[in-house]
């Protein structure tokens, strides 16, 4: 797939002759959705110093192609509407059908926002009603490479009941609410990518000039030194030829430094968009506090290569999985949800969705993927377009010590406590200085904070919630958010020294 790859792009951009015919990135298609109340960006490769136009809506710009044949024109912004035609004149006259103008947003990660509407709850139902020809979205293929890709054989889809089901569920229904509440057209951008790593998302340069990230890019150099030595090689042993399978998947796979940065994400970066959403952490759970950097890093490279400022970008936080845990232990995941949330601290125009209630045990691919999209969107609605919607999470603000117990408070708990199931928190424990944690009783103050002790703990130091890979835990907020999983101490965890 990456040869043919590459041999797409070695033949795009060869198109510089005068024979040669004009050539857009396939994100430019029939039916595509274009930013509203924004200047529109269009590219594309034609004969170097052509001059080239570009029309739609009653807006026109002009530009002319350098001398590698690239043009690059921003077109008036424009209302949300349409149909509209997109006409492009180089040496050759393209246009583009039934083009919306809209809301646009990126949907990435891994296999969470990747997972289709057909394999999450109630499909039948959920195709059955998908009639919504303003709700559109592309998707793109799984290349990894070094090299980049800058366009590929997808194109944009029209949401119908026939083809809905291969849509990014959470992805659809974050844009199925924004639609149904704003009433514009919706474009969702999905280069999703199954048991992705976060590090393959980011230019391998600006991984390079950060020292933090030299034992990952070095680890990864050692293993494509070994695939260049061995694939140059001859008369190898059966056992030299199964590694270097296995080094071969690793080159073109997806953790891989840089990887999808060049084989998907460089083929549309730039494409005008409102915004980002994301789910993905599973991957870097082992190095959860890597992900303190490394996600706030990737988040930078794409705003600045993106030249749109900080546009807004929303994640979900890791749900609940795994088996449930008899006594206080230490997480991973626990760790790389604490990580996710010191990025909106860390980053301005961020947020998080918490779904710590609707994961599944069992299975890494929670099916309630409505709630997903709908926690997405909560945030995009208050935050983008101005809607009166809680939209954030309760989130842990400070503790006091009040003799053997200690008492919270909290931010963003909208309309107080509501515990789910039973009247009194669950999910808490607690520790003195021996770093032990204990469960906790815990009751809600009448002025909204929770008070924590156990009589197993007579000097307590340390608080903790929801702090395990599939907790049990109740709060929620009264506007139905569940309360963000967190801890008051800051002691090494298991993954503080992995890198």
């Amino acid at each position: 797939m990456i040869c043919r790859s590459l041999l797409a792009v070695a033949l795009l951009l060869t198109a510089n002759t005068a024979q040669a015919a004009l050539k857009l990135p396939n994100i430019f298609s029939d039916h595509m959705v274009v930013q509203q109340k924004m200047p529109i960006r269009v590219w594309g490769w034609t004969n170097p110093g052509q001059d080239v136009t570009v029309e739609m809506g009653g807006k026109s710009v002009s530009g002319k192609a350098n001398a590698e044949g690239r043009f690059d024109v921003s077109l008036p912004e424009l209302p949300a509407g349409g149909p509209h035609v997109l006409t492009i004149r180089a040496d050759e006259t393209r246009s583009l059908q039934d083009v919306l103008v809209g809301e646009v947003w990126i949907c990435s990660g891994q296999s969470n926002m990747q997972w289709s509407v057909n394999a999450s709850n109630d499909p039948d139902l959920e195709k059955l009603a998908a009639k919504f020809p303003n709700i559109r979205m592309i998707n793109f293929p799984q290349v990894g490479t070094q090299e980049p890709i800058l366009t590929h054989d997808r194109s944009w889809m029209v949401c119908t009941p026939e083809n809905v089901g291969g849509f990014s569920a959470v992805g659809y229904f974050f844009a199925r609410q924004l639609h149904q509440t704003i009433d514009v057209p919706i474009g969702m951008i999905n280069n999703a990518w199954g048991g992705s790593a976060c590090e393959a998302w980011v230019n391998r340069d600006v991984l390079a000039a950060n020292e933090n990230f030299k034992p990952l890019l070095e680890r990864w150099q050692a293993m494509e030194n070994q695939f260049a030595e061995l694939s140059a090689g001859k008369d190898l042993s059966e056992d030299q030829k199964k590694t270097l399978e296995g080094l071969k998947r690793q080159m073109s796979g997806n953790a891989r430094p840089a990887n999808i940065y060049n084989g998907v994400l460089k083929s549309h970066l730039g494409y005008t968009i409102r915004g980002a959403i994301w789910y993905q952490g599973e991957s870097n759970a082992s190095r959860a506090y890597q992900y303190r950097e490394l996600f706030p890093t990737m988040i930078s490279n794409w705003r600045k290569e993106w030249g749109q400022g900080d546009f807004p970008f929303y994640w979900v936080q890791l749900a609940d999985f795994k088996a449930e845990q008899a006594e206080p232990v230490e997480s991973d995941w626990a760790e790389l949800r604490e990580a996710q949330t010191m990025t909106m601290s860390t980053l301005s125009h961020t947020g998080e969705a918490v779904i710590i209630d609707i994961g599944e045990g069992k299975d890494i691919h929670p099916k309630n993927k409505v709630d997903v999209g709908r926690r997405l969107a909560r945030w995009a609605l208050a935050n983008e377009y101005g809607v009166q919607v809680p939209f954030h999470s309760p989130q842990y603000k400070s503790m006091e010590k009040q003799g053997e117990k200690i008492v919270l408070s909290f931010n963003h708990t909208d309309g107080g406590w509501r515990p789910f199931d039973v009247g009194n928190p669950v999910g808490f424990a607690i520790a003195g200085e021996d770093r032990k944690f204990v469960w906790a009783d815990a009751r809600i103050l009448q002025d909204g904070r929770v008070e924590v002790s156990s009589p197993k703990v007579t000097n307590p130091v340390a608080v903790r919630y929801a702090w395990a890979d599939n907790p049990v835990c109740n709060m929620f907020s009264g506007a139905g958010l569940p309360l963000t999983p967190f801890r008051t101490d800051d002691w090494p965890g298991v993954t503080a020294n992995n890198k």
